[in-house]
Formats: structure tokens, sequence, C-alpha cells
């Protein structure tokens, strides 16, 4: 009865030939996150996916602002899924939460009003001469990672377990807004139970952390954000969550959206330097990772290359908890091999 009723939270998931959209904002913010991505695809699970060079933005940001009309939004989805009918595939796959929430949202509304289906069809024809197939199975990224969890765990090097104590790290996972709180049925578990990430957390042989703020919005909320006069709403929620998970000691933070990520990582330092105050004993902060590069440890990738040194809290402590390899000399070592100038240390937080 439990297994029955369990079936009801989950989602179908196409198991190969996929089409890639990436992230407006992903590759500024967590730059190797989209390229571990790909590389686990293609070179662990030996997957079929479409880089496709011609992508644009899906409007997401402005759309959620209020600034791009809805009309509009639809016109410039309608031509990347054009771009993937061109191209021969019908799984989409989209980088960003808010990007999978803007598809989810505009699928729907095509489904169940097909003047506006036709409209778009129109508007597509009329700017590109472009025409398009609605997408036969939409999910996203970390869906597919949560999917292949365990043929990942075969090629891991590494777990997610304190090598000095032999106990499962703690993990905090959040999940984006725009993945199961929009459409609840279409993220694993829903809104109600959201496994995506805590199933890769329990896979990959860590604990997940429970606590009172859990599913708690990280505090990005676009209009809260854009408006410089609006973001102490924005910090005051993130703080919200650290108050919250702070006793709970975790190891670190993984995310699925990538203005989660960021937000939770850079408000951080934001709070250290505002109020002398970190969420560890040590002072170095929580380290917050995406899904990705929380995989790509694991699997052994040069933590430089999925671009740890961009993050604000640093993940050094973390890494020699799990016992991964890395090169310090390296941390800001350029494409050229020319070593960069070292970034200028926070006032309070430890790095």
């Amino acid at each position: 009865m439990t297994k029955r009723f369990w079936n009801e939270y989950q989602k179908e998931i196409a198991d190969d030939h996929f089409f890639y959209e990436r992230s407006c904002i992903r590759q500024t913010f967590f730059p190797g996150s989209e390229n571990a991505f790909l590389r686990m695809m293609r070179e662990v699970l030996h997957k079929d996916i479409r880089d496709e060079e011609n992508q644009h933005t899906c409007t997401g940001i402005g759309y959620h602002s209020d600034i791009v009309p809805l009309e509009t939004t639809m016109t410039v989805v309608a031509r990347l899924f054009a771009l993937m009918t061109e191209a021969g595939y019908t799984n989409y796959v989209p980088s960003c939460v808010t990007s999978f929430g803007i598809f989810t949202e505009m699928v729907e509304m095509w489904k169940n009003d097909p003047e506006l289906l036709a409209k778009t069809r129109e508007n597509l024809k009329k700017a590109t001469g472009r025409e398009f197939e609605i997408p036969t199975n939409l999910v996203h990224p970390s869906d597919i990672i949560y999917k292949f969890r365990e043929e990942l765990k075969q090629h891991m090097k590494y777990q997610l377990v304190n090598r000095f104590t032999g106990k499962p790290l703690r993990v905090v996972e959040h999940v984006g807004c725009h993945y199961a709180k929009i459409f609840p049925e279409k993220g694993i578990g829903k809104s109600e139970f959201p496994y995506v990430l805590a199933g890769m957390i329990e896979s990959w042989g860590g604990e997940v952390v429970d606590y009172p703020e859990r599913r708690h919005c990280c505090g990005f909320g676009f209009r809260h954000y854009l408006l410089q006069e609006n973001r102490g709403y924005s910090i005051a929620n993130s703080k919200k969550k650290f108050d919250s998970m702070e006793p709970y000691e975790p190891d670190f933070i993984v995310s699925n959206c990538p203005g989660c990520s960021m937000f939770m990582d850079k408000w951080q330092y934001t709070i250290a330097e505002m109020e002398n105050k970190t969420y560890d004993h040590d002072g170095y902060g929580i380290p917050v990772l995406t899904y990705e590069e929380m995989a790509g440890l694991l699997l052994g990738y040069d933590p430089w290359e999925l671009g740890l040194q961009i993050h604000q809290v640093q993940s050094e402590k973390l890494m020699d908890k799990i016992g991964i390899k890395y090169d310090p000399d390296a941390k800001y070592r350029g494409v050229n091999g020319k070593i960069l100038p070292t970034p200028n240390k926070p006032t309070f937080l430890k790095q």
C-alpha cells in the first residue's frame, strides 16, 4: 500500500536523447556546474544530450518581475522549443529551475487554451519563420541526476561521509520554489515530500537535515532583490533559514536552483560583514553547492574546474572532511595556466 501511495509522487523522466537549455545566470554564479552535468551525461552515463549554441534566455527574471509581457515570453519559449524540434529531439531539459517553471507554465496554458497556442505559433512564424512542437518530456537536470543516482554512485570515488568520524555528512537540501511549488505535481515528491535532492544525499552516503524552516524561501523573490530598497526583506528570509538550521550543525547546503544557491552563499558573507556572525563553529560559514558540484566532487572532478573558488563560502574544509584531493596552488589558475590575482579576503568570514 505504501509503495502504491508513493508512486503518486513520482514523475516520468526520459531515459535518453535530451535537448539541454543553459541558464542565463548560472554560468556567472557557478561557471562549472553545467559543463559538469554534460560531462556526467556523456562520459559517465553515456547519454545523448544536445548542447545547442543558438540558445537564449527564457525571459524568466523579466517575466516574473512584470517587465516582459506574457505573449512575448510565450514566443521566446516557442523559439527554444523550435530549436529542439529542428534538432530532432522531444525531451527538453532546462538548466535553471526558473526556466523549468516558465516552460511548465507556458505548456499548461497552451494545453488549456488551444487558441493561445495557435496565436503563439502564429507569432513565432511571423517573427522567425520557425515552427515548434511541445516537448513530450520536460524535466529538470536534477530529475535526471536523481533518476541515475545509483548508476553515478558506481563511478564515484568518494561518499558523503566524514572520513575522520566515519559518520554521514549532515546535509541541508533546499529545493527551488519554481521546481515544485508552482506546479507541485511536476517535482519528484511534489511540494509535500520533495525528494529530488534528498534522494541523492541518501544514496551517496549523507544524512538529510530536517529543520523547522526547511521549506522556507531562500529570499530571492525577484522583485524583492531587484529593487535595492527591498533587499532587506530578501536577506531577512535567508537569515531566518540560517538561524533555523544553525543548531543542527550541517556540513553543507545543496540546492537545485541557481538563485537559491547564490543567495544562500553570498548572503552568508553579507551577514558576516553586517553582524560579525557565521553559522558554523569555526568562522568559515556553511558551504553551498549546486547538485552538479556535489556529484562532481564525489566523482573526483577537479574542484577548481567545477568553479568552487567562485563561491563566497569556500569548500576546502568540506573537501578535507570527505578526503577529496585538490591542489591549493591551482585554485586561482586561469585557463592559460597563469595564476590570477587572489581576491581580497572578507573582513570576518574566514577563507
